[in-house]
């Protein structure tokens, strides 16, 4: 490939962290041979590659410029210039990997047919198997009896074993597990799903079990297998048997005069079955990037060479003026050179002579500030490095630094003389650190005295987040984002600073207390009402309950009369029965208040519906005035509208007097002690402030619901704006109330999903969630009956929710359990974690260390007294003074805590 005019590229500063950068270092240069074009191999230009190599006898190298067919030069060896980066950063290609899955079924004495699992993809494969035993109803899963288990298996609690897959010769591509099956037992169907441990995928049967049936009559839940059955699991099967039928079709009976729960074995046939699949196979490759300054033109050259096979084509742009955004550099390009969308440049590297890989030159202006580029090997394979891009920093040589560093300092000088005003903030937050560093002597002072405080302390945590709160809240003001007629409106109205918690006590575990289906019984707090003590009894302390009011939608999202609480989850006072009954219980309960929109009674003169009606009978000015669907003639919205209602302007004082009345209206007449707040994004934090300080609630949490960060359809591994746009909403309440932590269920899905766990660790070594950051303020999830239930909008990876709650139920944060998962399969595993948390005391603030990160495995320690692990690679905690015991496990999920 040509050597290319590229500017530089600046993006990701994480990358910056883990590069190793020289500084005025003269070391060799020594690239593959490279093709110049015409206009890189000017007079000048050789000479200035002749005089720098000469420029140190001690470091002299000859470079040897022999022509070739295109008048340009090959550039055999370099010249010593200053290396300014230099990095090996390695990338997994993910290349997909074809075969096929087969079981068979064959006799092999009279009474004894053998079940076989096989695959032909290489891999670490598991059978996860159980069995079902005749006259057991449901899909539980049982253990086989001992002599059906391989050598090798191993037993899963008290419903499933795992039985490794091995070769069946050497030099053989096959893997493959077989299972005696003994039909003088009373096993009615074998179930089983493989598992690949290197990549954590699970190969099911239509999202189900693949089921073997041994006797008729098995029920079919579309996951049958066998003679008669269309395999379907995990693409089009063929159904070959080995035998014909030799009589009337019937190859075994079963007989078991000794229980009359057995049944014949009709029809039982031997088969082959085999299905093609795919598996993603991750191959570990390296890109080399040197970048380095030439002391005669300036100009920053770059070396990228990598061991990637085929063509490799970067997508590159250039970073300028401190932008941190990629543009598109001035001609003229290298040959080979596309233009992409008018966003980025395409540039095919040249493929080395020995067929090892490909490598490519690029010379840029020496005052650019970065290079940053990804790899595209085909139309839909991009590589990265960890979900960013590459990133190739330009710094100055030794002699520029001194002059640069000599620069910031007269800068630091300069700025250090502050306006009075500038003191006067600065002393206002010098109070704020002598307040906090007054509590935190409180705290240590009582800690000496060795009395129970456990409330002293509590309450002067909370004291130090409000003041934190403050703190944060003056740094963020002195970021212009705001206009300054905002800034001058604000000034005007001078509000007293007072800030009201909402967080509860730090312990807190919430229950959503409803699906989307919830609604259609029509009964649903009666329902709730029959699990208050068993919902008590697993530890949970905040019951979350659907809307209650009067809505155009049944379930409850678009409000109409706010002080209509008959709704299709049940009459007012089984509401106020079903509030009464948590409390007794101990579980406090968290009304669903939707204030970003409400629906409309009446039209106005031009057919619109936006008038309302019932005892909050607003006309349009408090709809706001950029909703182009509803002709508000308020004020324009503080946040995004939601355009399938009239959006409320908060800005109008009778709107917020209204809602306020209302509020402590609810907590009154209802008894609810705390708030989830629906489609937050909607309206300013402020108001927020304005509405907690009024109904002072014990708990509230917030829905800023908004999109991760994608590049090229892969999520991006910095999420920081993304949980930054979060704690900036939960700043503009003052700290008043906590934000669903959306960051963090997005990169759950991801890692999980995906086998890459190196996601759940940010760039600072903490949870790259809103919980890394204000972790009292953050509420966890994993599912709720919006991205789960019938609607399944975000759906959680199937199969792997425990994981999820291995990974919420031991971290900081306060973590939300859905009602669906609660009463499932997965109970029992839910509740051994629920109890952990509860005896181990976790809490919100509970100090996490991330022990292990890597592609399979992710594993960390909870206030030195829990350690967790999830995903299929391998974790133990470390050895020393504590003593281990296995708390809860499951799939690929595990736990411990210290006795």
């Amino acid at each position: 490939m040509s050597t290319v005019p590229i500017e530089s590229l600046l993006h990701h500063s994480h990358l910056r962290q883990n590069s190793k950068i020289y500084r005025g270092t003269r070391s060799f240069f020594i690239p593959c041979s490279l093709n110049l074009p015409s206009h890189f191999t000017s007079t000048k230009l050789l000479h200035s590659i002749r005089t720098s190599v000469g420029a140190s006898s001690k470091h002299r190298r000859s470079v040897a410029v022999r022509a070739s067919s295109s008048d340009t030069a090959v550039v055999e060896t370099a010249q010593s210039d200053d290396v300014i980066f230099k990095e090996n950063f390695p990338v997994q290609r993910i290349e997909k990997a074809e075969g096929k899955i087969y079981v068979r079924l064959k006799q092999v004495k009279e009474n004894n047919w053998e079940l076989s699992v096989g695959c032909s993809i290489p891999g670490k494969w598991i059978l996860h198997w159980g069995v079902s035993y005749v006259g057991d109803t449901g899909s539980e899963w049982d253990q086989p009896p001992e002599d059906m288990r391989p050598p090798g298996s191993i037993a899963i609690k008290d419903y499933a074993i795992e039985t490794p897959l091995k070769k069946l010769s050497e030099g053989d591509s096959f893997f493959e597990v077989a299972i005696n099956l003994n039909l003088d037992s009373s096993v009615a169907a074998l179930n089983f799903v493989l598992k690949d441990e290197e990549t954590g995928a699970w190969y099911q049967h239509k999202g189900r079990d693949f089921k073997v049936p041994l006797v008729d009559d098995v029920p079919d839940n579309g996951n049958l297998i066998g003679a008669k059955k269309g395999f379907g699991a995990i693409g089009q099967l063929a159904n070959i048997p080995l035998e014909q039928d030799k009589s009337s079709g019937e190859v075994q009976k079963k007989s078991e005069s000794s229980s009359d729960s057995t049944k014949e074995r009709k029809g039982l046939q031997e088969f082959y079955e085999e299905m093609p699949i795919s598996k993603r196979v991750a191959d570990d490759n390296s890109v080399s990037v040197t970048a380095r300054k030439c002391s005669e033109t300036s100009k920053n050259i770059v070396s990228i060479e990598t061991d990637l096979p085929g063509d490799v084509t970067v997508h590159w742009g250039v970073c300028k003026n401190g932008s941190k955004k990629w543009e598109i550099p001035s001609e003229p390009y290298p040959e080979d050179t596309s233009l992409f969308k008018n966003k980025a440049l395409r540039t095919r590297l040249q493929r080395k002579d020995d067929g090892s890989g490909s490598f490519g030159l690029f010379s840029l202006d020496g005052k650019l500030e970065g290079l940053c580029f990804v790899l595209k090997l085909n139309e839909n394979t991009w590589l990265n490095y960890r979900g960013e891009d590459f990133y190739v920093p330009f710094l100055t040589s030794s002699s520029s630094v001194v002059e640069t560093e000599a620069t910031e300092a007269a800068q630091v000088s300069k700025h250090s003389k502050k306006t009075d005003k500038e003191v006067s903030a600065s002393g206002f937050t010098d109070e704020i650190i002598t307040e906090i560093r007054n509590l935190a002597n409180d705290i240590h002072s009582h800690k000496n005295q060795k009395t129970n405080v456990k409330e002293v302390h509590e309450n002067i945590l909370q004291e130090i987040e409000k003041l934190a709160a403050e703190a944060y809240s003056i740094f963020r003001s002195t970021t212009p984002s705001f206009s300054e007629e905002s800034i001058l409106e604000a000034e005007a109205e001078k509000p007293d600073i007072k800030i009201s918690s909402g967080t509860g006590s730090g312990f807190e575990i919430l229950c959503q207390g409803f699906n989307w289906e919830s609604n259609k019984s029509g009964r649903w707090y009666l329902e709730l009402q029959e699990k208050a003590d068993e919902l008590a009894s697993l530890g949970f302390t905040v019951l979350w309950l659907p809307p209650p009011t009067e809505s155009v939608s049944p379930e409850g999202y678009m409000p109409k009369d706010l002080y209509n609480l008959n709704s299709r989850y049940g009459t007012i006072d089984e509401l106020k029965d079903t509030v009464k009954k948590f409390h007794k219980v101990g579980i406090k309960v968290l009304g669903d208040a939707v204030l970003n929109h409400r629906c409309a009674h009446f039209k106005n003169q031009n057919g619109v519906w936006n008038l309302f009606g019932g005892r909050l009978n607003w006309d349009d000015r408090a709809i706001v005035a950029d909703d182009p669907h509803f002709q508000g003639r308020g004020n324009k919205s503080s946040g995004d509208n939601f355009h399938a209602a009239p959006n409320i302007d908060h800005s109008q004082d009778f709107v917020r007097k209204d809602i306020k009345e209302w509020l402590c209206w609810m907590m009154e007449e209802v008894g609810y002690d705390g708030w989830r707040l629906d489609f937050v994004r909607g309206f300013w934090g402020g108001y927020v402030k304005d509405y907690m300080d009024a109904s002072k609630p014990y708990f509230a949490v917030g829905e800023y619901w908004d999109s991760l960060s994608y590049t090229y359809g892969e999520m991006d591994y910095n999420q920081d704006a993304h949980r930054q746009r979060i704690v900036d909403w939960i700043n503009a309440t003052s700290g008043a109330t906590g934000a669903f932590d959306v960051t963090t269920k997005g990169i759950l899905h991801t890692a999980l999903q995906k086998c890459e766990y190196w996601r759940l660790s940010d760039p600072k070594g903490k949870p790259p969630g809103v919980v890394g950051w204000w972790p009292s303020r953050a509420v966890t999830f994993i599912e709720n009956h919006d991205t789960g239930s019938t609607q399944g909008h975000w759906r959680f990876p199937e199969g792997k929710e425990m994981q999820g709650y291995a990974y919420i139920l031991t971290h900081p944060g306060t973590p939300a359990v859905f009602f669906d998962h609660i009463f499932s399969d997965y109970h029992p595993e839910i509740a051994a974690l629920l109890s952990l948390r509860n005896r181990q005391k976790l809490h919100c603030r509970s100090e996490v260390n991330i022990d292990k990160c890597e592609r399979d495995v992710y594993a960390a320690i909870i206030d030195d007294k829990v350690a967790m692990k999830i995903g299929p690679g391998h974790y133990e905690p470390p050895n020393g003074s504590k003593n281990w015991s296995v708390a809860v496990e499951g799939r690929d999920y595990k736990v411990w805590e210290t006795s």
